[in-house]
């Protein structure tokens, strides 16, 4: 909680950065990606705490996995600051040997991270956290996530087109063309930051739907029953994981999120009407 709220303030600095600084990296403001990344963490750090409160007796080895879960993410974004700070950019660049290093540095502290979480979600999952539909909404969702976080290591093998760089975040155009708004995803070609954003925010997805649904029972008879929001949750854990397999899909065949072809829209087709039929079966398999 100490790095989140250290993460709140980068994102309040960034955010003046924004206003104040008029320098752009790779055609987007300079001080857009920290900020981005200081939601993100912020967001990642708060999710973490509240997982870790829900088991019912201390743990020292979860709270060392949260120990170096909280100080990466701080490397990570003193990295980033760094290289904002320098008017350098932060991921891919191996153009002079300090970038190399910083950019190294960086994959490293994400490889430790993801280990960090994978150990912290191994000590969890057997955990008796709330009710069953809530238990395999942590369980799919920090599989997910973990999923998600390892979908970026697929832009260090892309080919950048720019010399000095290691990697790159689209698929078949140059890093820096037009982009949607905020996100800066490509609008000209596949970008591997769709997957990796999708796939990590299971995490925060699907616990939050089964304390809707929970929430819900008080409204609606039906969900009052465990197994229907158990089911429910597996079912959309399961879309989940399709929908972040599609968009890995879409962007490796270098195509815009916005811009799907047939092939994505009937593989979309395909998860929606499983979902449909998942959620029937919810509710039927009840009254059988």
């Amino acid at each position: 909680m100490v790095v989140a709220a250290a993460m709140a303030a980068v994102a309040v600095v960034a955010a003046i950065g924004l206003a104040v600084d008029g320098r752009t990296l790779s055609g987007a403001p300079i001080w857009l990606k920290p900020l981005k990344f200081a939601f993100s963490l912020a967001l990642y750090g708060v999710t973490w705490a509240w997982l870790m409160s829900l088991r019912s007796r201390p743990s020292r080895l979860l709270w060392w996995s949260g120990t170096v879960i909280a100080a990466a993410s701080a490397v990570e974004m003193v990295i980033l600051l760094t290289q904002v700070v320098r008017g350098r950019a932060s991921h891919f660049n191996v153009s002079t040997p300090l970038d190399a290093a910083l950019f190294s540095a960086m994959g490293m502290t994400v490889a430790v991270l993801w280990i960090a979480t994978l150990l912290s979600a191994l000590l969890l999952v057997f955990e008796r956290l709330g009710d069953r539909s809530e238990r395999w909404a942590i369980r799919t969702g920090v599989a997910i996530s973990l999923v998600g976080l390892a979908l970026g290591g697929l832009m260090i093998g892309m080919p950048s087109g720019v010399e000095g760089y290691a990697g790159a975040h689209s698929v078949g155009v140059v890093d820096g063309g037009p982009g949607l708004p905020v996100t800066g995803w490509s609008t000209e070609g596949g970008d591997l930051r769709v997957p990796h954003f999708v796939g990590m925010h299971a995490l925060q997805v699907l616990p939050l739907l089964a304390l809707g649904l929970r929430a819900s029972a008080k409204r609606w008879t039906l969900l009052s029953r465990e197994g229907v929001r158990s089911r429910l949750v597996l079912v959309a854990a399961t879309l989940y994981a399709g929908l972040t397999a599609v968009v890995t899909w879409q962007a490796l065949r270098g195509q815009p999120l916005l811009e799907p072809d047939g092939t994505t829209l009937a593989a979309t087709g395909a998860l929606a009407l499983a979902g449909a039929v998942g959620v029937l079966w919810s509710f039927r398999a009840e009254r059988t």
